[in-house]
């Protein structure tokens, strides 16, 4: 089985980050996205800005050694969220939840919240399947969809589940 481990983003991951989040089906998919995916100065005004925010975790996600998205942790509001992203040449091999179930291993805080566009039920299945629990709805407005759309929210309350040792290689320390 693939070898799922997070690890810091570097700067030599940005290049192939912006391509996998301008991909047309993904931005779809994930809606509550940047406003114009195909805008390189805003992803890396984005990107230096959420690497270096003090209440947030950012990790590479890797199967293999190959880069294949990202996820993190970030306080909003007071609330500590979750997000994530993978590269869509690698949906549905559980490896979103693998990834998820290593940051929140890292991540003790609880209660953790989580939200996916009400119709990505993939992504809905994989918070779940993490111990997620769905706490309501809203409808927010998506760029990815030019459109207001309905909006899953999901809390988490209980400790982290593991990921089994089989299926990832944890996270490498970050120093």
């Amino acid at each position: 089985m693939a070898e799922v481990v997070l690890r810091p983003v570097e700067d030599s991951d940005l290049d192939a980050l912006f391509e996998m989040m301008r991909d047309p089906a993904s931005v779809r998919m994930a809606a509550f996205t940047a406003e114009n995916p195909d805008d390189r100065a805003a992803f890396d005004a984005h990107m230096a800005k959420v690497l270096t925010a003090p209440e947030s975790t950012n990790r590479a996600v890797t199967v293999d050694g190959r880069l294949v998205g990202t996820i993190a942790s970030f306080v909003l509001d007071g609330d500590t969220e979750v997000t994530y992203w993978i590269d869509r040449a690698f949906w549905g091999q559980g490896i979103a939840g693998r990834a998820l179930a290593l940051l929140l291993e890292s991540v003790r805080v609880r209660p953790v919240f989580a939200r996916a566009a009400s119709d990505n039920v993939g992504s809905i299945k994989v918070l779940q399947r993490a111990g997620f629990a769905i706490i309501g709805t809203e409808i927010a407005f998506a760029n990815g969809r030019n459109a207001e759309i309905e909006e899953t929210i999901l809390r988490l309350d209980e400790p982290a589940k593991s990921a089994p040792a089989e299926e990832s290689g944890g996270e490498r320390p970050t120093d």
